[in-house]
């Protein structure tokens, strides 16, 4: 799926301009087929008005605090199929290589498992998805909102279509519990 970003800005005299107006690629990698990520707007530092329309430099996958992300994020239904014999390693490095920090986030005894020091805004755009917490879950389907706390989760797609989800994810700083 291509996503189209339209970006605004200000010219030399200060006037309200389209600054850019491009399509966005999904990001896909083999590790996770038919998922797919769309970075549409990033940044590491507290958001400021480029007005030229160009997009922040943000490297990782992951916000720092005070950073942020913006995108698209499609789980497909099912179970994510292994990889043929062998080819791990190439996949790994791929899923690195297009989502860099997102792998050492996932836990490897907990597949789908992951936390970061994030506050997500999510919003279901289509389909349906169950999110998973520590001793609970939820099922959320198109219209459902979600206000994530950097809590201990995974999306589980367990309908027969693709689900799309907007996320928002601000870079946050975890209290220590207890």
């Amino acid at each position: 799926m291509h996503i189209r970003r339209v970006a605004t800005g200000h010219d030399d005299n200060g006037k309200s301009i389209i600054a850019s107006d491009e399509k966005i690629e999904a990001t896909t990698v083999r590790l996770m087929p038919g998922f797919e990520f769309h970075s549409i707007w990033r940044g590491d530092q507290p958001a400021s008005f480029p007005d030229d329309g160009s997009q922040p430099v943000a490297p990782s996958y992951f916000p720092p605090l005070g950073g942020f992300r913006f995108g698209l994020f499609t789980v497909p239904p099912g179970e994510v199929a292994g990889l043929p014999e062998g080819e791990f390693e190439a996949a790994a490095a791929e899923f690195e290589e297009k989502l860099p920090g997102l792998a050492a986030h996932m836990e490897p005894d907990s597949p789908g498992m992951h936390t970061t020091a994030t506050i997500d805004y999510e919003y279901i755009v289509s389909g349906s998805i169950t999110l998973e917490l520590d001793d609970s879950s939820v099922d959320l389907k198109a219209g459902d909102t979600v206000v994530q706390n950097g809590t201990r989760h995974a999306w589980r797609n367990k309908g027969d279509v693709p689900c799309v989800i907007v996320v928002c994810l601000i870079g946050a700083e975890h209290r220590a519990v207890g």
